[in-house]
């Protein structure tokens, strides 16, 4: 089976983030990561290639700037047999729409059975990729998947939601969408990122895809944010005395004066 698994190259939760003069994320300037939701897609895809033997293949595809092959490299070292980096300028200020035509169009170029996902990203925690993905490559998507289970064709999937849990399958060719209960990430091991070293990984860009750069980047985009504004730093507590009963009254009046009781 030949699984491709889409990760997200994101900014590090703990990092100074912030946004450029056109109001998108900075995505260059800071430090990033593997999309953490991402790091079970990649999982999980592994843990199918495991169960089918040697003769399946996960590649793992990102979009986005030069840095984001540090998330194809940690899906490697993880176990992942290759890579594919789609880098265009035109790319920058992207929506879900062109996110999920240019990966659309690049998971065509590549032999596949199979389209794993993350449930959403951790910048952005959209979720509504891995659906539009389905819709452009015209298969099922058999998506939110807590458990997932393989059988020849058939995919079968968990899903849990806050009132019942269903099963939900589908048949090869299709889209699958995994979530973060899906099973806890593996580390890279030393010899899984000596290994990675020597895997490949290819660069693409929208003329290789067949993408027009107008179809893509915030020009495009159906939606943008007009202004941004930098939380305002922490104030200092109120400490509240007891010394003589009123802590109480005291606590009591201000939960009022902020409408929570």
């Amino acid at each position: 089976m030949n699984i491709v698994v889409c990760v997200k190259y994101v900014p590090d939760a703990t990092a100074d983030r912030h946004f450029e003069a056109d109001n998108t994320v900075d995505r260059v300037g800071v430090d990033g990561l593997l999309s953490e939701l991402d790091e079970y897609a990649v999982e999980q895809s592994l843990q199918i290639k495991d169960k089918l033997g040697d003769d399946s293949t996960v590649t793992v595809l990102t979009v986005g700037p030069e840095q984001a092959t540090d998330a194809v490299r940690k899906a490697l070292q993880m176990g992942a047999d290759k890579g594919v980096h789609v880098v265009d300028d035109a790319v920058a200020g992207s929506d879900y729409l062109a996110t999920s035509l240019v990966l659309a169009e690049a998971i065509k170029k590549i032999d596949h059975d199979l389209v794993v996902c993350g449930m959403a990203s951790t910048d952005g925690a959209g979720g509504v990729v891995p659906a539009m993905l389905a819709e452009r490559l015209g298969v099922p998507g058999v998506l939110l998947g807590s458990e997932i289970t393989v059988e020849g064709d058939t995919v079968r999937i968990r899903r849990d939601g806050d009132v019942a849990t269903e099963t939900v399958e589908g048949t090869l060719p299709l889209v699958l969408s995994v979530t973060d209960q899906s099973g806890e990430a593996r580390y890279p091991s030393f010899k899984g990122i000596m290994a990675a070293k020597k895997k490949p990984v290819e660069t693409w860009s929208l003329s290789d895809l067949g993408v027009e750069a107008e179809k893509v980047g915030l020009s495009a985009a159906l939606t943008v944010v007009e202004d941004t504004s930098a939380r305002p730093p922490r104030t200092a507590g109120e400490i509240v005395t007891d010394e003589d009963g009123s802590g109480a009254k005291a606590l009591v009046d201000f939960l009022a004066s902020k409408k929570f009781i």
